[in-house]
């Protein structure tokens, strides 16, 4: 019967035995606990990866609903025509100029200096005061002067009595002599007495003269006419008559000339005008000539060439009635050479070039763009003579970048007529006469073409 009956012993032992057994979940809880920072890692990387996707597709979908509204947009503008304005070729003069860099020169420039010793009383100019040929500009004390030609005076007038009393004397002695009351010896002597203070008479008049003369240059006049200087001196300064210091500068600006220099090869042709005993015209233009400053003729030109350079001076004269022209002022001179007749002109700003050609943009009756080539002559900046095309043909001006061969066009012209109611490429410029208003392809300088090369007809796309 014992036996039936569980064993205390045993009983305590599964008793300890099941007390022991919470420690086994919790030391397998640890394991779990030991990785739950790896799958937390693991999982932001998905997510990461989750919205680079959504940034990637979102970026997609959006060029993709760009690309369809410029493909719409480009249709839209297919269907309604690009854009432009126009202008019609015209047929009319150009004149062949040649550039070159000038300097403004006066034609008189007076540099005064004293030509006497003395102290300056007064200033009588203000500065850069227009003065004319004869005003008063400084005075230089002239007591000491007129001092020295009173007394020169003064001796010129004793000389002049002894010369009187000499010849009374001479005219008595040929009376004595001719009724033989003298020997010719004192009529001979006598004759040389006064010979001798005829001699000091003369003089005495020379002296009285540079006295005069010292007594004028104390008092400094402008000998041309012109515009003076800053003040250079004040009053109460001593000049000398050795002195370098100038005491005025006088300019003439009305007229003034312009020299430049150009290449020898253009001397045939100038020469050949002026022999012709035409009127060379030449325009001064500002640094970046857009402006023209005056209108003047070629004078003349220098009588040799510079051989370090190969270029030839020329001196042209402008009449500067509104003293645009300041001396020593740098300017681009433009020397007309010739003219060309019943050219071609076409606004230079419709004229586009690619690595072959020059070309331009024809308006087909149809509304359509066609690209032709044209070979570029003489220029002037805003109107070039072309040959490729011919008078009266309708040309693109804007728009090029959306232009190409056979796109359909909108003229918008501003006054809203057809292709031909541009601003048409007229034969004059704003600056005179049509034939004095163009840059020729011989100029020297900026501004100038010589016919670039380019095939004439035919089609090139952009």
């Amino acid at each position: 019967m014992a036996e039936n009956f569980p064993n205390p012993a045993k009983q305590d032992s599964a008793t300890t035995t099941t007390s022991g057994v919470p420690n086994t979940p919790h030391s397998a809880s640890k394991k779990p606990a030991e990785r739950l920072p790896h799958k937390r890692s693991f999982w932001w990387v998905w997510i990461i990866l989750l919205l680079l996707i959504g940034l990637v597709g979102f970026r997609m979908y959006q060029n993709k609903q760009s690309a369809a509204q410029a493909a719409k947009q480009k249709a839209a503008l297919a269907q309604r025509g690009v854009p432009i304005t126009t202008t019609t070729a015209t047929k009319g003069p150009i004149g062949i100029y040649i550039n070159a860099l000038g300097t403004v020169t006066p034609v008189y420039t007076a540099t005064i200096t004293s030509r006497v010793d003395g102290q300056i009383n007064s200033v009588n100019y203000r500065e850069g005061q227009m003065v004319h040929k004869g005003d008063l500009l400084l005075q230089i004390d002239p007591r000491p002067y007129q001092a020295a030609l009173t007394q020169a005076e003064g001796t010129l007038a004793h000389d002049e009595a002894l010369l009187a009393e000499g010849r009374i004397d001479l005219n008595r002695y040929q009376e004595a002599f001719n009724r033989n009351a003298i020997a010719k010896q004192q009529l001979d002597d006598q004759v040389q007495t006064v010979k001798q203070v005829e001699g000091s008479v003369k003089n005495d008049q020379g002296t009285v003269a540079a006295a005069t003369t010292n007594v004028d240059y104390t008092t400094i006049r402008a000998p041309i006419e012109g515009r003076v200087g800053l003040r250079l001196l004040d009053p109460g300064n001593i000049v000398t008559s050795g002195g370098t210091t100038p005491l005025v500068v006088v300019t003439q600006l009305q007229p003034i000339t312009v020299i430049f220099s150009v290449a020898e090869d253009y001397l045939p042709q100038i020469q050949k005008q002026m022999k012709a005993g035409h009127k060379m015209s030449v325009d001064a233009l500002d640094r970046d000539q857009l402006t023209k400053l005056a209108s003047g003729s070629l004078l003349t030109l220098d009588n040799q060439i510079d051989t370090s350079t190969g270029t030839v001076k020329l001196k042209a004269i402008f009449q500067n009635g509104d003293l645009t022209l300041f001396p020593n002022q740098f300017v681009n001179a433009r020397l007309l050479v010739d003219t060309q007749q019943d050219a071609t002109l076409v606004p230079a700003a419709a004229i586009q070039r690619n690595a072959q050609n020059a070309y331009v943009y024809l308006i087909k009756p149809d509304q359509t763009a066609a690209v032709q080539n044209v070979t570029v002559g003489t220029t002037d900046g805003n109107t070039a003579a072309v040959q490729g095309i011919q008078p009266g043909d309708v040309i693109a001006m804007t728009g090029f970048d959306k232009l190409s061969d056979g796109v359909k066009v909108t003229v918008r012209n501003g006054n809203g007529s057809g292709p031909g109611a541009g601003s048409g490429s007229g034969s004059g410029s704003g600056q005179g006469s049509p034939g004095a208003s163009r840059t020729g392809g011989l100029g020297s300088g900026t501004g100038s073409g010589s016919n670039p090369s380019g095939n004439s007809g035919g089609a090139s796309k952009q």
